[in-house]
């Protein structure tokens, strides 16, 4: 069977990114975004997806991280996007409640073609460190982009770290079920006949 993957390029005035993926294949992540943090939290997603990533980006950090976070955002959405094809015999849905020492978050999504995002979470502010508003930013680009409903809640926690790490993980496990192949015949996981 062909391996489901993509090699995506995005270059603006703003950012210069190059995303790899393999749906079914893993492989230790090779993250390089210039952003500590960002490239903790893909390495985990990719970790607990089960999928081989490569992302090697940089941007105009000397702003802010926002671009660069969005941008990354966008070009896992349409790497996904291009790696999962007709989604023939994929599962579509996947979710997972993951608990991360005192934060506890849930994700759902499917993979319908449709986007969609509803995102909760309480995270404290922090003068110095990582925006964590960018979080919200990262997932509805990258839901866009990979034409996928997507509803992540922080359920609990304290820590802004674990609260993230909690969503990131989830994401992650959720993916993982959602682009599992079904037992029997491919078929395209719509009564529509197309996703």
């Amino acid at each position: 069977m062909k391996q489901r993957k993509a090699k995506i390029k995005r270059i603006t005035k703003e950012t210069d990114i190059l995303v790899e993926l393999n749906l079914d294949k893993y492989s230790k992540p090779e993250i390089s975004t210039t952003i500590g943090f960002l490239d903790h939290m893909l390495d985990l997603f990719a970790a607990h997806a089960g999928i081989s990533l490569k992302v090697k980006a940089k941007g105009d950090t000397h702003i802010d991280d926002h671009h660069l976070v969005e941008d990354t955002g966008i070009t896992i959405g349409q790497a996904l996007k291009t790696a999962l094809g007709d989604k023939k015999g994929i599962s579509r849905y996947g979710h997972f409640l993951l608990p991360m020492d005192e934060a506890l978050s849930y994700t759902a999504l499917d993979l319908s073609g449709r986007f969609y995002l509803s995102y909760e979470a309480s995270i404290e502010f922090q003068k110095t460190g990582f925006n964590y508003d960018l979080i919200q930013e990262f997932f509805y680009a990258l839901a866009s982009n990979a034409g996928m409903t997507l509803h992540i809640k922080m359920i609990k926690g304290r820590n802004n770290h674990h609260i993230a790490e909690s969503m990131f993980k989830s994401f992650g496990r959720s993916l993982r079920q959602a682009i599992a192949f079904t037992k029997g015949k491919k078929i395209i996981p719509s009564t529509k006949g197309i996703l």
